[in-house]
């Protein structure tokens, strides 16, 4: 005879609680992280966010929404124009023209993608720890929290993409709901203009996946599934897709030059993906980084610290396949999850540009799939992954405390870093001492590495890394040349010094990289002594730290002075001989530079 059922003791309820809340904990503390330096000038982001700024910035001085303004070759309908639209409206048309202003869109669309995949993940379990646990693991992706707090598409993109998708889980997973009538016309209609809002911000070639995983998901999940409910969901896709290629065509509309959208976007940012100069199938199959191989581990990559536990969660996902032969019926919610990672990694093996990028749109699903099968991944991977953190966290710490061996920052600053590495070693170690803590750590490890990446960059955020406001106030209205040795990287000095021109010129000094030591050195002095001749001011990089003044002293005024982390190294630069003093070839200065001015009592000769 069965034992009847009793209640749980109040040491197991409390034990619940406490588990809880500090999930919760957890979740407000990787939310604190994503606050944290918001507007600096080194956070993980890509080359093309400057290049946004620019023409974001150069639109709204125009006074208009269209067309979009922009002084970079070949770079000005690079993207669609709701991006530009929200930094305008952020920024309140570059009247506060900061980047956090520009950045916060991006960080508000991420939150509410955590939001959405914590309250799906407690519709699936009805557990407020998973729930936490999928915000937090979706956070603690290194693409989320590269992409996902910056001034680009991918934030805004996922939330309107992930829309379809999150309805549709919602709908599967109330069993008392009539999912006609939920995913009726109208329904459709509406998350047609949700995924037209995702093309706004993207580009038109993103109906493809984004229709066909909300098609698949829908059929794969009918029940009974017959030739009357595909057509009928195909018609309403169909429906969809249409309304959401409207969307985008408005800019065709709307733009007073509709040419030059077609050439320099359709033909020149899209087609142009179609097409490869070595041959499709030999990138395809032997280009390395972009082959169809790398691209299979795309996901992993995109996962950051925890690619490793995402190989786990494959091989659970392996085994169970294997062991239950796919005879048993599958979970309608983990139908849709898998349909959402597979059609878009499969779209994206197709185009010949190929980046793990691109699939940061199904990266919720693989947070959902992560906290379903937290459990049951072996602690191996997380033990790996454990090791990987202390890994970075040694190097960050290191970075940290070579930096204020220089003078950047204050003793506060290195203190509250050391602690934050210090705690992270700690919970390293704690993972890696309990069984029973392992995964929870591994997360929080993860989390305290993104930290320690906000805390060594902060001091370059403040008066280390900024010209101090007396400098700000002499240089105003001047044409100054600047540093720029990328796309559009002269526009991060329209924060630093506000009111200027800027006039990009080589910073690197790649025209002298393989010359002999003295005659770099003459050749670098002729060109900035060539750039002060044509220009107000020039902003002169460190070539390396013996280099105490810039090659024109004292020739000239030194007006300003700030450190700068070097972004591009030349090979050879980081070697294991140096990896232990990042202050010799991470660190420099910049020196803001005018010419002396003329004494009032001199005069030519006769």
């Amino acid at each position: 005879m069965s034992r009847p059922l009793q209640p749980p003791s109040p040491h197991t309820v409390t034990q619940t609680s406490r588990a809880t809340i500090g999930w919760m904990a957890l979740l407000m503390l990787a939310v604190a992280i994503y606050a944290l330096g918001l507007g600096g000038q080194y956070n993980p982001t890509n080359g093309d966010e400057l290049v946004y700024t620019h023409i974001a910035r150069l639109t709204a001085a125009s006074n208009h929404w269209l067309p979009l303004v922009s002084e970079l070759d070949n770079m000005r309908n690079t993207k669609p124009p709701l991006l530009f639209w929200q930094a305008m409206v952020a920024s309140d048309w570059g009247q506060n023209w900061t980047m956090a202003a520009l950045r916060a869109p991006s960080l508000i669309y991420t939150l509410l993608i955590a939001a959405a995949v914590a309250w799906t993940a407690h519709q699936i379990t009805r557990s407020t720890r998973t729930a936490c646990l999928a915000a937090c693991v979706y956070l603690a992706f290194f693409c989320t929290y590269r992409y996902g707090r910056t001034f680009l598409t991918s934030a805004p993109e996922t939330f309107w993409f992930n829309v379809p998708l999150f309805y549709l889980l919602w709908v599967r997973l109330q069993p008392t709901i009539d999912a006609d009538k939920r995913l009726g016309w109208t329904a459709h209609s509406l998350l047609g203009m949700a995924l037209g809002l995702g093309l706004a911000y993207k580009s038109f070639a993103l109906i493809a996946p984004a229709a066909a995983t909300f098609w698949c998901a829908q059929l794969l999940t009918e029940r009974p599934l017959n030739w009357h409910r595909v057509v009928n969901t195909t018609l309403k896709v169909t429906l969809s897709a249409g309304l959401a290629l409207g969307i985008f065509c408005l800019w065709f509309v709307l733009d007073p030059d509709p040419g030059a959208v077609w050439q320099e976007f359709v033909i020149g940012e899209n087609a142009k993906k179609m097409s490869s100069r070595d041959g499709y199938w030999y990138v395809a199959l032997m280009g390395g980084g972009g082959s169809m191989w790398a691209q299979l581990l795309a996901y992993a990559q995109n996962a950051g610290l925890l690619a490793l536990v995402v190989l786990g969660l494959a091989w659970v996902g392996l085994k169970q396949g294997v062991q239950s032969k796919l005879t048993l019926p599958m979970p309608t919610h983990l139908i849709i999850l898998l349909v959402w990672l597979a059609v878009w990694l499969v779209v994206f093996t197709l185009p010949s540009q190929r980046s793990a990028r691109y699939v940061i749109p199904a990266m919720p699903a693989l947070a959902l799939l992560l906290a379903l099968y937290w459990d049951r991944i072996g602690r191996g991977w997380f033990v790996a992954s454990l090791l990987l953190c202390a890994v970075f966290m040694g190097v960050l710490g290191r970075i940290a405390w070579a930096s204020h061996e220089v003078g950047i920052g204050s003793d506060g600053s290195i203190y509250l870093n050391l602690l934050v590495v210090a705690l992270g070693f700690g919970t390293v170690a704690g993972g890696l001492w309990r069984r029973a803590w392992t995964r929870a750590c591994t997360l929080v490890a993860c989390l305290l590495v993104h930290a320690c990446f906000g805390l060594t960059t902060a001091p370059l955020n403040g008066l280390s890394g900024r010209y101090d406001a007396t400098t700000v106030l002499k240089a105003q209205s001047l044409r100054i040349a600047v540093p720029s040795s990328f796309n559009a990287q002269f526009e991060r000095f329209g924060f630093l010094l506000p009111g200027n021109t800027f006039v990009p010129y080589d910073g690197e000094s790649r025209t002298t990289s393989g010359a002999a030591p003295g005659t770099a050195a003459i050749a670098r002095a002729e060109e900035l002594n060539r750039l002060l001749a044509r220009h107000d001011a020039v902003a002169w990089l460190q070539a390396d730290p013996t280099e105490l003044a810039p090659p024109c002293a004292p020739s000239c005024q030194i007006l300003g002075t700030r450190w700068e982390i070097k972004g591009r190294h030349q090979p050879g630069e980081i070697t294991l001989a140096n990896l232990w003093t990042p202050q010799n070839w991470l660190f420099r200065r910049e020196w803001l530079l005018t010419r002396l001015a003329a004494p009032a009592n001199s005069s030519s000769k006769p």
